[in-house]
């Protein structure tokens, strides 16, 4: 029996990367959805351009919108928030609004209505692998701002569960990627370099580790939980279980694309030496056991598919130039 036909859903940052891809497959799945997106002066639905969903414009900072968009719904599962560690270090107080008072306001307004919460963590909250792969149980370790954000936000969600009893899980994707990443994101920001012929592909540290799931299995991943009791109380890790340095995932792109290229290392791309995390591994055994949870698609089918993607939309987009031209 299919659990999402006929629920009904919110989504928080579902105009997001991750959240977009969430949306459409709960639609997919019968659901009955409703978009919470960041209010924007100039408009525009983002990722959900296409997507044929109510859309509720505000911040998860306003707890009375919130408490209002929440009315009605079986399950939310919130995605919104501030992400990118770079920035972090530029407005960490910003991250703490957005992240920690925001997820509250969500998971009080969860409370107060009876809804079942999902919420999104992130494997930036372990820091550096003390021990990989990494379990729920590994340390949490706050190397940049961002991940001290979340960290907060992740202790608030569990705070309800001990405190109130309130039906929360905890989602900890690790890397995700595939069509429709922002371009700031290191794999469409090499792909778009590829793609325009460029033959020196810069990056920072090449050795770091990252542990890399399509958007699509993460996505999966998160209707898995949100549909398992078991997962009620639970912290739960998204990853693919295996593991790809900085400089073999460049060179992995590089033969896909089949373009004349090589990786360069550039001192201005390297992380504050403290915050650099050197191995990110996910344990998921937690995952499939709870769920029944596993990644369908394999790291070099999934960066085909996210190549193809960006090649076209960048053919899309010097069209449209030519055009204007």
């Amino acid at each position: 029996m299919n659990p999402w036909t006929g629920r009904r859903v919110l989504v928080t940052g579902a105009e997001g990367f991750i959240g977009s891809t969430l949306t459409r497959l709960l639609l997919a799945e019968g659901a009955h959805v409703k978009a919470f997106t960041h209010y924007k002066p100039y408009g525009g639905k983002g990722n959900l351009a296409g997507i044929d969903v109510p859309v509720i414009t505000g911040d998860v900072r306003d707890a009375g919108l919130v408490l209002d968009a929440i009315a009605g719904c079986e399950v939310v599962f919130h995605l919104a928030a501030l992400v990118g560690i770079p920035y972090s270090y530029q407005a960490p107080e910003s991250y703490v609004a957005t992240n920690v008072v925001g997820t509250h306001n969500v998971v009080a307004a969860c409370q107060r209505r009876g809804v079942r919460l999902v919420h999104t963590s992130t494997s930036e909250v372990y820091g550096t692998a003390r021990k990989v792969p990494i379990a729920e149980t590994h340390p949490l370790q706050p190397q940049s701002p961002y991940s001290a954000s979340k960290i907060g936000a992740d202790m608030v969600a569990l705070s309800y569960w001990h405190a109130y009893e309130l039906p929360v899980s905890v989602v900890r994707p690790f890397n995700t990627y595939g069509p429709g990443q922002s371009a700031r994101a290191v794999i469409p920001t090499i792909l778009g370099q590829l793609h325009a012929g460029v033959r020196d592909i810069k990056l920072g540290s090449t050795a770091p580790t990252r542990d890399f799931t399509f958007v699509e299995d993460t996505a999966r991943g998160f209707m898995a939980v949100g549909a398992s009791d078991k997962a009620i109380g639970q912290v739960v890790n998204l990853g693919s279980g295996k593991e790809i340095s900085m400089g073999a995932l460049a060179g992995l792109l590089i033969d896909i694309t089949g373009a004349d290229a090589k990786v360069v290392f550039d001192e201005s791309r390297r992380r504050p030496t403290r915050s650099e995390v050197d191995r990110l591994l996910a344990d998921n055994t937690k995952a499939h056991d709870l769920t029944g949870w596993q990644p369908r698609v394999s790291l070099r089918d999934g960066l085909a598919r996210t190549s193809e993607w960006v090649r076209t939309r960048r053919r899309a987009d010097l069209s449209d130039l030519t055009y204007l031209v």
